[in-house]
């Protein structure tokens, strides 16, 4: 593995982390009965989750910008490898930023700082639409793992084929070699 996929592999896991984080509050949210202490609860996780200090999120979207580089870096060797796997990862990458900055941004903000026509039902919605935009992102950040492992895998089988190849060149040119020394 080289730096480049460490790249990838370390933004993407750290997204992940930080979204496992925010499912116990999520999965409350979209698969129970919602009641006041839930709901006051999400309210609550998400002000503090919020109103981080600046440096926590540039961290978080300093982790963003890595990944999106480390994709585009290793896309920029432009093989079939590169072309499937890290093409399709930088797709879903991207998905996953854009879901975070169209939905889960928005509803951070409804959540923790409503405008004057945000009514609590407003809140409410936009906390369930905000869960519902971190389980995608959970989703499709799961997608550009596998696509990632499956290239690690894909690149292993063809060194395994090949060198096997190699040896059953050898193998005949060498016994064709002893068959030339008969003669």
């Amino acid at each position: 593995m080289g730096f480049r996929q460490g790249a990838v592999l370390a933004s993407c896991s750290f997204f992940l982390g930080v979204l496992f984080i925010c499912f116990f509050v999520d999965y409350r949210v979209l698969h129970q009965q919602l009641t006041d202490e839930i709901i006051e609860d999400g309210f609550q996780f998400y002000a503090t989750f919020f109103n981080a200090p600046p440096a926590i999120k540039a961290v978080l979207h300093g982790f963003m910008g890595v990944g999106i580089l480390g994709l585009v870096a290793k896309l920029h060797k432009y093989d079939e490898s590169a072309i499937f796997f890290d093409g399709s990862s930088l797709v879903a990458y991207i998905f996953a930023v854009a879901v975070y900055l169209a939905v889960s941004v928005p509803s951070l903000r409804t959540i923790v700082t409503p405008a004057d026509v945000d009514t609590r039902a407003d809140r409410i919605e936009a906390l369930r639409i905000l869960s519902a935009g971190n389980t995608i992102i959970m989703v499709v950040l799961g997608a550009v793992l596998v696509l990632q492992g499956g290239q690690e895998y894909a690149r292993r089988a063809e060194v395994r084929e090949l060198a096997k190849i190699e040896a059953e060149l050898k193998a005949k040119g060498s016994a064709s070699a002893g068959k030339d020394k008969k003669e």
